[in-house]
């Protein structure tokens, strides 16, 4: 089969159901007429799946990694960039044959003749995405969640040199200082923090009702809400924030610049 030829390329995670990376790439490939390569989805219920994964595609080259795997994906990789190392999660997967035994030896993973790097391509998309829209009253942000996604938000918002607290159902379990539970957050927190990043799960396809537990009723014009979330375009999150007269911003534009730097790092020379 012809098909059986072309370079692969997809997205691990679970579920999936809520996921635009097949579609994005695949009018990306006809558009550029890039006829070689094909993108699927891989649902897989556990991380450990992984392996099995990649023993049965070995047309594989490079893997985006979601929700909830950006963290406990990184012990089956033979090597992490110096950004996802800084960032402690990953979500691309650049994944690269030996054709000598002298190579091979180059793997520590199960499997001897690849290597398996890890990158962090959301730090790139949310710097891009997110810089057109800030402001000098930005200067303090929530991050809402505390999975490998904020990791990446945080990474980029202190460099930029804002100073994040994160927000969380259960505090107890972590030592970082800077952290909330939704249940503390108040009037005069809102007004302190006027910018707040949703990068939990909650509103996304198909749960669209549901959003982050925040008293919206204190976001003002001054706040930007910003979603992670591109699915759908506009959040119970973000209709919240919208009619209290607050900018709103959606992940999508994230997905594209996260999903072409992702491009880049599987088709450049190493």
């Amino acid at each position: 089969m012809v098909s059986d030829m072309k370079n692969k390329y997809g997205l691990i995670g679970y579920p999936l159901s809520h996921s635009f990376s097949k579609s994005y790439f695949n009018e990306k490939f006809e558009k550029e007429n890039i006829t070689d390569c094909e993108y699927e989805l891989f649902p897989i219920k556990k991380i450990e799946e992984l392996n099995s994964l990649i023993q049965a595609q070995p047309a594989l080259k490079g893997l985006n990694v979601t929700i909830p795997y950006k963290e406990t994906v990184i012990p089956f990789l033979d090597e992490l960039d110096e950004t996802a190392k800084a960032v402690g999660a990953v979500n691309c997967i650049k994944i690269e044959n030996h054709d000598s035994q002298k190579d091979s030896k180059l793997s520590k993973s199960n499997f001897p003749n690849q290597t398996l790097k890890g990158y962090n391509t959301d730090v790139f998309g949310f710097r891009q995405s997110i810089k057109p829209f800030l402001e000098t009253q930005h200067e303090r942000a929530l991050i809402l969640g505390t999975g490998g996604a904020s990791k990446a938000v945080h990474h980029v918002l202190k460099e930029i040199g804002i100073d994040c607290y994160f927000v969380t159902r259960d505090k107890t379990t972590s030592e970082n200082e800077k952290i909330f539970e939704y249940s503390e957050l108040n009037e005069y927190m809102i007004a302190a923090f006027k910018l707040i990043v949703n990068t939990t799960p909650l509103g996304m396809f198909p749960d669209v009702n549901t959003s982050p537990e925040i008293p919206y009723q204190y976001i003002t014009s001054s706040h930007l809400l910003y979603d992670l979330i591109y699915n759908p375009s506009e959040t119970e999150f973000l209709k919240q924030g919208k009619a209290k007269g607050a900018s709103t911003v959606n992940g999508l534009s994230m997905l594209k610049q996260q999903a072409e730097e992702a491009w880049r790092i599987w088709n450049k020379e190493t």
